[in-house]
């Protein structure tokens, strides 16, 4: 770490105590762009680095609501609005537990790069509450959603801030916010992404993110004149994105062979063909069961309070959470075999562990370049309510393809160090200059 850099952090961890992970997500910003600015000096005397740290706006808000049995429970809502230099605020809402203001402010800081790599007009945000929707019947999460978007509906619009779901915030909860909004704006506007088909919403949204991490992935391969298919692949999670991670290494003739949640994973030497995710997909998006119960279903094993990065594969696709891949799990994917690791999660893996995929020369996909198919998906959701239109499922994955296709491309304009490219470094000064660049045009805003 340079002294410029360490300087820069410890400003950073001064006016933001406690938040590691806001912090840990800065830093690795920081470290790529800082021999950037040092070349383009114009970009430090307008202190953009400064500026871009700083959320444009941070709304935080109580969240009364009644469960069933008719006791009154309290949570706290957050918005923040972190960056609108390129276009109005966008990103995800996330409902758990472990929700407070460091995480959204990674999650928010992030969103701006991964929104700017999309080459779409969206600026960056992220918001969310601590409220845990698992074990929460129907009517106890419409009375939260009600609540929550009671508050937040003052401060968002289809032209200045758009949310999207997130952990915690499927169909159902963007169903019952946008009713909210509906009701009490009187007016039906594309305020949030991720809708129903059949009110607004885009084909291809719900797959749109582990799609596009496969599409990077295989782009990233293409690099080496190799492929997805015949590749060993093991994924983390088992929820939206790691559902349609499966869904598209299959159809590219890859095999995937695990599946995660907070319990533990499975291990199928088999993979998980078609019929199986099936199984995967009424057992999570319907019954809200436990991975172990595939274990039982199809005879494989199940290591219980384990990730699956000590199986051997090709492939790595991270699609559960923030942090889940440390150095000791990095070195193991590397000791078996692994040629590239797609982050289908935002920020998965440790700055350890970046470092251990990174002297491996490993094809490494960073979470705000790979996993941006979703929230690209969401701004073609957000150009199709503007034109009053709905494409078909075809021109979507058409467009998400070409997105990625794009990301991948500004990657390799700014990362590639000799043979190799660095995708970090190349996604990180890409995302990084076109809003910096905006910034300069707008003066002091």
């Amino acid at each position: 770490m340079t002294k410029k850099v360490k300087d820069f952090m410890n400003e950073v961890i001064a006016k933001n105590p406690g938040e590691k992970e806001f912090h840990q997500a800065v830093l690795e910003v920081v470290e790529s762009v800082m021999p950037y600015l040092e070349k383009n000096p114009k970009y430090l005397k307008a202190k953009i680095l400064e500026r871009i740290v700083e959320p444009e706006r941070v709304i935080m808000f109580r969240v009364p609501w009644m469960d069933d049995a008719g006791e009154v429970q309290v949570n706290r809502g957050y918005r923040i609005e972190m960056n609108s230099a390129i276009g109005p605020y966008k990103g995800g809402l996330r409902l758990h537990p472990t929700v407070y203001l460091g995480i959204l402010k990674f999650l928010a800081f992030e969103q701006v790069f991964k929104n700017s790599l999309t080459t779409l007009p969206m600026g960056g945000g992220k918001g969310g509450s601590n409220f845990d929707p698992k074990g929460k019947s129907d009517n106890e999460v419409m009375r939260f959603c009600q609540s929550f978007m009671t508050e937040l509906s003052r401060h968002i619009g289809p032209d200045t801030d758009i949310p999207a779901g997130d952990i915690g915030v499927g169909g159902r909860e963007i169903g019952y916010m946008f009713g909210q909004y509906k009701k009490l704006r009187n007016e039906f506007t594309g305020v949030l992404t991720g809708k129903g088909l059949n009110w607004g919403g885009s084909l291809i949204r719900s797959e749109a993110t582990g799609y596009g991490c496969v599409y990077f992935v295989e782009e990233m391969l293409k690099t080496k004149g190799d492929s997805l298919k015949g590749k060993v692949c093991t994924v983390s999670g088992s929820g939206n994105v790691a559902q349609y991670t499966v869904e598209k290494v299959n159809q590219l003739g890859g095999k995937v062979v695990t599946l995660s949640d907070s319990g533990g994973y499975i291990y199928d030497s088999h993979g998980v063909d078609e019929k199986k995710l099936a199984f995967v997909m009424d057992l999570k998006n319907v019954k809200r069961g436990r991975i172990k119960e595939y274990a039982k279903k199809y005879n494989c094993k199940y290591f219980e309070n384990k990730k699956p990065w000590e199986v051997e594969c090709d492939v790595a696709f991270p699609s559960a959470t923030q942090n889940e891949i440390n150095e000791s799990d990095a070195k193991k994917l590397v000791k078996g075999g692994c040629i590239a690791v797609g982050e289908g999660a935002n920020m998965p893996t440790t700055p350890e562990g970046i470092e251990v995929f990174q002297k491996a020369k490993i094809l490494y996909g960073p979470g705000k370049a790979a996993n941006a198919g979703g929230v690209a998906v969401s701004g073609l959701e957000m150009s199709q309510n503007s034109e009053r239109l709905s494409w078909t499922s075809e021109e979507v994955d058409s467009k998400l393809h070409n997105i990625m296709i794009a990301i991948h491309e500004i990657c390799v304009k700014y990362g590639k160090e000799g043979k190799h490219v660095n995708y970090v470094k190349g996604a990180n000064i890409g995302g990084f200059v076109k809003v910096a660049d905006a910034m300069l045009d707008q003066g002091l805003v």
